[in-house]
């Protein structure tokens, strides 16, 4: 798999041609492979991607029109932050239909039973709990799971978090109530950190100043608990379907 240095340089620079539109999406996502082409002697460089258009996107009642695509990319961005490369890259760009996001596609390994992963409480899986809680991630379905076959776990479809409202949900509640470990404190320390400088900043295009000002508080309100947070009894804890 391209290094995400170089993915990224080619999702920004890169020519999307178009292949076919994924038909599971709700916002009219599309598979673009995407060429970006070098002076010699350097190779041309080329990756599949996912293309999600603001003008597809579905609008919603709880979340305001136009922003899904600027939702994905924060959602990149904050998992830069971690460490802990969650998110592929992710960039915000014009394309065939307009500005949209663009993704890195990632191939699975389709020997993983990603059902199996969520109900055994994958330890793998703790660090996509943790990020979701700090996101604030209405939508964590197994589906939006990605296993590769190094080992690591991505996560994709983050175009409904960041609400400024309490909306976790998600499959991932095996860890619920359970101390953070220091690998999850960790990724939240550089979140917290990072939200007072540099990712504040590189939020800002895509967020509104309410939903940085929430999200900083999320992730004080983790470290702060220093546990996994539990459902709310006023909100549904698991999306629909859940797989």
């Amino acid at each position: 798999m391209m290094d995400a240095a170089t993915a990224l340089e080619v999702l920004r620079d890169g020519e999307i041609q178009l292949v076919g539109r994924l038909l599971g999406s709700t916002n009219h996502a599309m598979l673009g492979r995407i060429t970006r082409n070098c002076p010699p002697p350097e190779p041309q460089l080329t990756l599949e991607a996912v293309y999600k258009p603001t003008a597809g996107e579905r609008p919603l009642d709880d979340f305001p029109d136009a922003t899904l695509a600027r939702r994905e990319v924060a959602a990149f961005l904050v998992s830069e932050a971690t460490g802990w490369g969650i998110v592929p890259p992710t960039v915000l760009r014009d394309g065939p239909f307009g500005e949209g996001a663009v993704q890195q596609w990632i191939d699975v390994d389709a020997s993983v039973d990603v059902v199996a992963m969520v109900v055994e409480d994958d330890p793998r899986l703790r660090r996509m709990a943790a990020f979701d809680a700090a996101i604030n991630n209405t939508d964590r379905k197994g589906g939006h799971l990605l296993p590769v076959a190094d080992g690591r776990v991505f996560g994709v479809d983050h175009g409904v978090c960041f609400s400024t409202v309490p909306k976790l949900r998600t499959v991932l509640w095996g860890w619920r109530g359970e101390p953070l470990g220091e690998d999850e404190l960790a990724g939240l320390r550089r979140i917290a950190e990072r939200l007072r400088g540099d990712l504040a900043r590189s939020l800002a295009p895509l967020l509104s100043r309410a939903e940085i000002a929430a999200t900083r508080r999320r992730v004080d309100a983790l470290l702060d608990t220093g546990r996994f947070p539990y459902p709310r009894g006023d909100w549904p804890a698991i999306p629909w379907p859940p797989f």
